[in-house]
């Protein structure tokens, strides 16, 4: 069957969207990727045939500008209701942020996409379209041409029980999200529906003692499996390191969308080199200047493959983001997390209920408690347990090859005929 996968132009949604694309490339199904032109050739370095569907250039740096220091934390309103106590949610605050985040977010990453997108899947009609959680676009598109869709999460469904919060308490006040779907569902012929904010199932890489989940929405669980980019995996990185090796990865996001990492990097190395380990950290080129003469047992580099180097690793001190977190936790390596971005926090917090690891927050980050971090997580066999039975609820689920069934069972239930 012909299937359609669709992001906006966010590599990392991309890299975590490629391994079930193969999967279901190599289940002999016609599988193509939607995107902006821009985005086209980071879409065909993953392999996979990409279709350009727009003609307009931006992307989310709109919601970077807003905010380029990164001073607050964690989820923005409305997605912070998702970790709220339910006698805590405001149903003014996500009337607010849910406004916000349309004119910020959802609606300069989707405008490009839909018309052409639209366009497109009733010329091409797939069966199944999948898109990354908030590129309404895809739903949009299946919707148009009576294909299934489906999100595919790269971390905690924010999206879904946010919307599951809202729709408990927004009574009869106007909708923004339904609004704003409403006005293109009219446009193409067919109603709004939640489907158009949930889809009609959710594909779910996160192993339950992680999971996200609102109420009579329909997941799919399936094993995350790491994809980087194309890569080179370094000669010294072939043997097996002498000392306990320590790796520092905070993440692409603070260079590229923000104006830096949120941590003292130097001083933090400088501390680190009290311990008798080997430091490999992956700064930034842009960001690298800034650290002055390094220790001696410690590696500079702009980029190393994750998944190799996590493998080699005593501990992974990074910033929690989806995949770095979870490329690591695959290899059952203790983890000190230093969240800040979006969902980062909350994920940390779901990973040390499991024991694996440790978390830092904000103002906690300094080079003495990061020292006395990675020596707990070096020393204290419970973390390497924790993180042992993380590894292990990963592998108990469906690999992306073995979720290709059910996908097609699911297409099947779904798909409609449209005029």
């Amino acid at each position: 069957m012909r299937i359609l996968f669709t992001t906006y132009s966010q590599r990392t949604h991309l890299f975590s969207m490629v391994p079930l694309a193969w999967a279901l490339r190599t289940a002999g199904h016609e599988v193509r990727f939607a995107c902006q032109s821009r985005f086209a050739d980071e879409v065909t370095r993953t392999g996979l045939t990409a279709v350009p569907v727009d003609g307009h250039d931006t992307s989310w740096h709109r919601l970077a500008e807003a905010n380029p220091d990164h001073a607050e934390p964690g989820l923005p309103a409305p997605y912070d209701t998702a970790v709220m106590r339910p006698q805590d949610i405001s149903r003014e605050a996500m009337h607010t942020g849910y406004r916000f985040m349309l004119a910020l977010w959802h609606k300069v990453n989707n405008f490009p996409l839909i018309d052409g997108l639209v366009s497109y899947a009733r010329q091409w009609q797939p069966a199944l379209v999948i898109w990354e959680p908030t590129t309404h676009a895809g739903a949009l598109a299946a919707e148009a041409c009576g294909a299934a869709h489906a999100r595919l999460m790269w971390s905690i469904d924010v999206f879904g029980v946010t919307r599951e919060n809202y729709l408990r308490v927004k009574g009869e006040q106007p909708d923004p999200l339904a609004d704003w779907l409403s006005g293109y569902a009219r446009k193409y012929g067919f109603d709004f529906t939640e489907n158009l904010v949930t889809g009609h199932f959710t594909i779910d890489p996160l192993p339950d003692s992680l999971r996200m989940e609102a109420e009579g929405l329909h997941y799919l669980p399936y094993q995350y499996t790491p994809y980087g980019g194309t890569a080179v995996i370094p000669k010294w990185l072939h043997a097996r390191p002498e000392r306990p090796r320590v790796a520092l990865t905070l993440g692409s996001t603070a260079t590229e969308q923000f104006t830096g990492y949120t941590v003292d990097l130097a001083g933090m190395l400088r501390c680190l080199s009290e311990l008798d380990i080997e430091v490999v950290a992956t700064i930034a080129e842009s960001e690298q200047h800034k650290l002055g003469t390094l220790p001696d047992n410690v590696r500079l580099v702009s980029y190393v493959p994750l998944d190799a180097l996590a493998a080699t690793c005593s501990v992974v001190i990074n910033h929690t983001g989806p995949g770095t977190f979870l490329t690591t936790a695959r290899h059952g390596v203790p983890q000190l997390n230093l969240p800040w971005d979006f969902d980062e926090p909350e994920l940390a917090r779901r990973s040390a209920q499991v024991g694996g690891s440790l978390t830092l927050q904000g103002g906690e980050v300094t080079g003495t408690a990061v020292v006395e971090g990675v020596r707990a997580l070096l020393h204290d066999p419970a973390y390497q347990r924790g993180a042992q039975q993380l590894r292990s609820d990963i592998f108990a689920l469906p690999t992306p090859n073995e979720l290709v069934g059910q996908l097609e069972e699911l297409t099947i239930k779904h798909r409609q005929e449209r005029p």
